[in-house]
């Protein structure tokens, strides 16, 4: 027989979600799935909550319901006269201006859209004309692109402070071209002093670029304001998983480059050549350059959606939901026994919605299938292809990452902490 839980509460009856107070902080914003029940392993079901945002998060009805409507005018763009086309060119240059205010480009900044942060990085990766120098606490996808270009990889100390010296020190050791970082961490969701690292790139003649995944669906970042060159996101960190990228900034480097995809929608004119049994080819600068073949129209229709709702809710709302809901988890975290919460930099005091831990006696995959099997909660578990930093942070087998967002609640706080209450009272 199946058994339904309600909604705010455990599977175990001893171990209840209700909120603290009369009055619990509940989620932000709608997002798709929110009501969705995870089966258990006795056979009863309950809400599944939601603790893997910083993988994929779901999507914000407000973007759901925009590709929605933008799937009845679906056309090719850019190519065609007819009525359809038309709407269609317009929606993804329009989503493409919207991008550039959410963050703050400058007027003459390129946004192109990618297929996902990655995708970005190894665009820029492309367009770099010179030397990087880059942390070795990155997401894969912005320390390996760098590779076959002549990366210099800088050991981050244990310190903000620290690391910001070790920058300092290799920048002015021998020039580079760029310096790349994360905007927060994808482990442990700390922030680096982005404008700092700027003014100090810029001192020492590199640009920046900051890898925004896991920034942007968290803090508004300003390319205008914080003097940052090149900032990358992912569409399914910011709510919009519908397969699109955005990587903006500088124009001159993505003109100068070869383009990342050569196809068609990057050139204005091939010309064959039967004489030396070749063609010629004109390229587009701007970011047709890069954006060859039928691009993701929804996917950037759905990206706009999402900055637009994000604008709508306001910075400040969602920061003070998240410091709130993570200030609680880490706290409740540090009160279990054999729990240990991971951090990179001991002098960091910003930090996004990520917390990454281990549990004694516990690995990982064990932890992570508990909680899912007995508790319907969904978290991460791994190094989160951040290999290099969880190997430094004495995580040779991984750890368990537990990431929120504006559809997290209170309540879900409460029933993670409570699992782990019950998973660490078994294990001791």
């Amino acid at each position: 027989m199946t058994v339904t839980i309600d909604r705010t509460v455990c599977v175990n009856p001893t171990v209840r979600s209700a909120p603290s107070s009369p009055v619990a902080l509940g989620p932000i914003a709608a997002v798709t799935g929110a009501d969705e029940y995870a089966p258990l392993a006795d056979g009863a079901t309950v809400r599944y909550a939601n603790f893997d945002y910083a993988a994929s998060a779901p999507a914000l009805e407000a973007v759901r319901d925009a590709v929605t409507e933008a799937l009845a005018e679906y056309a090719s763009v850019h190519r065609g006269a007819g009525h359809l086309s038309q709407r269609s060119t317009a929606r993804y240059e329009q989503a493409r201006d919207v991008v550039a205010e959410f963050v703050g480009a400058r007027p003459d900044d390129h946004v192109i859209f990618t297929g996902n942060t990655t995708d970005s990085i190894n665009l820029l990766a492309a367009c770099v004309p010179g030397e990087v120098v880059v942390l070795d606490c990155e997401h894969h996808a912005n320390l390996l692109p760098w590779r076959r270009i002549g990366a210099r990889v800088v050991s981050a100390p244990l310190s903000v402070a620290g690391t910001l010296e070790a920058i300092e020190k290799e920048l002015s050791r021998r020039p580079a071209a760029l310096l790349t970082v994360t905007g927060a961490s994808n482990v442990t969701g700390e922030v680096l002093p982005i404008r700092t690292l700027a003014a100090l790139a810029h001192r020492y003649g590199a640009r920046i670029a900051v890898d925004g995944a896991q920034l942007v669906p968290h803090r508004r970042i300003s390319l205008r304001d914080s003097g940052v060159d090149y900032l990358a996101f992912s569409g399914h960190k910011l709510y919009a998983p519908f397969g699109s990228g955005v990587l903006v900034g500088r124009a001159d480097w993505f003109d100068e480059a070869e383009p990342f995809r050569c196809g068609g929608g990057a050139s204005y004119q091939v010309i064959g050549t039967p004489a030396t049994k070749s063609v010629e080819v004109a390229w587009h600068t701007g970011p047709a350059r890069h954006e060859a073949g039928s691009p993701n129209v929804l996917g950037a229709v759905a990206i706009a959606a999402a900055c637009r709702e994000l604008t709508r809710i306001g910075e400040d709302a969602i920061a003070r939901h998240e410091r709130f809901l993570t200030d609680l988890l880490v706290g409740a975290l540090g009160e279990l026994d054999g729990v240990r919460t991971l951090k990179i930099w001991a002098d960091s005091t910003e930090r996004v919605g990520i917390v990454a831990f281990t549990v004694d006696g516990r690995t990982p995959r064990e932890v992570a299938e508990y909680l899912s099997n007995d508790h319907g909660i969904g978290v991460r578990d791994g190094k989160f292809c951040a290999h290099p930093v969880v190997d430094r942070l004495g995580c040779p087998g991984g750890a368990v990452r537990a990431s929120l967002g504006l559809g997290t609640g209170e309540h879900d706080v409460h029933r993670l902490v409570r699992a782990l209450e019950d998973l660490t009272a078994r294990t001791n």
